[in-house]
């Protein structure tokens, strides 16, 4: 169990899309969650209590007695004040706007400094539904604080660039369906174990070396168009030496068999940067 927003406990879950916000009180029973380490074979878990809370900002329920852990996917795209609107609009804003907006974000900023992201060691950010820039930013300024975090969902948030933000201590990412079109566009992960980027759309493996001194032994790539890629298993892992699984498929063999070289390419094919 991990300790985040306001001092309650957060853990990575399973991913149903349902949007379910009620918040009305439920009992509350105890489950122990069990999350597949491996990323490539799927995140196989048990369902939490109350999955109705799924999407519920947990730190602004009252009068429950939900915890952070029995959510599956804290909300965190927060939408923009009646202020901000306004401004976007043009229009003039009284003093008694001002003054009130001034007091929202003083409440704002209390809130953020009681989520405690940093103490996070599991997170599940999934499907966060980012269609505007206001939370987009929230949700990549909450990315930038978890410094301590080592298992990390980001599931289905066409996502395009997280190259901005380090995550010094991730283990394991999860970022399976998103946007991103080439590894550059990875976030710093040098302690990363386990890496899921299926169903985006990588279509080179430039950027691979940023890896090469990782600890990686495991990464799916699968429904990229990059696994079409001439010698594809053989350059990934003659670039990855600790890589031991790819796509699901242990090492085998033939993938350690260096990637044929032919005409000017054969300075090239062997550094992936």
């Amino acid at each position: 169990m991990s300790e985040s927003s306001s001092g309650v406990n957060t853990l990575s879950g399973s991913f149903p899309k349902s949007h379910s916000s009620q918040f009305s009180e439920v009992g509350v029973t105890r489950a122990a969650l069990s999350v597949d380490p491996s990323p490539d074979s799927g995140l196989v878990t048990t369902p939490l209590p109350s999955s109705r809370f799924r999407f519920v900002s947990w730190h602004r329920l009252e009068q429950c007695n939900v915890t952070g852990d029995q959510l599956t996917c804290p909300r965190v795209r927060e939408g923009p004040s009646e202020e901000d609107l306004f401004l976007r609009q043009g229009a003039d804003l009284y003093l008694d706007r001002g003054r009130k907006r001034r007091e929202e974000e003083g409440q704002r900023w209390e809130e953020r400094l009681q989520e405690n992201w940093e103490n996070c060691s599991e997170l599940n950010l999934s499907y966060q539904d980012l269609g505007d820039p206001y939370q987009q930013d929230n949700f990549f300024r909450i990315l930038r604080r978890l410094i301590r975090v080592e298992k990390l969902q980001l599931i289905d948030n066409s996502l395009t660039n997280l190259s901005s933000v380090r995550l010094p201590r991730c283990r394991m990412l999860n970022a399976h369906r998103n946007h991103l079109v080439c590894l550059r566009q990875l976030p710093k992960l040098p302690a990363v174990e386990h890496l899921c980027l299926s169903e985006n759309a990588i279509s080179s493996l430039e950027g691979l070396g940023a890896l090469r001194n990782s600890p990686l032994t495991s990464l799916n790539l699968t429904r990229n168009p990059v696994t079409f890629t001439q010698d594809y298993r053989a350059r990934v892992f003659s670039c990855l030496p600790n890589l031991q699984v790819l796509d699901g498929i242990s090492k085998m063999p033939e993938d350690s068999v260096p990637p044929k070289l032919k005409g000017p390419e054969n300075t090239r094919m062997c550094n992936i940067f």
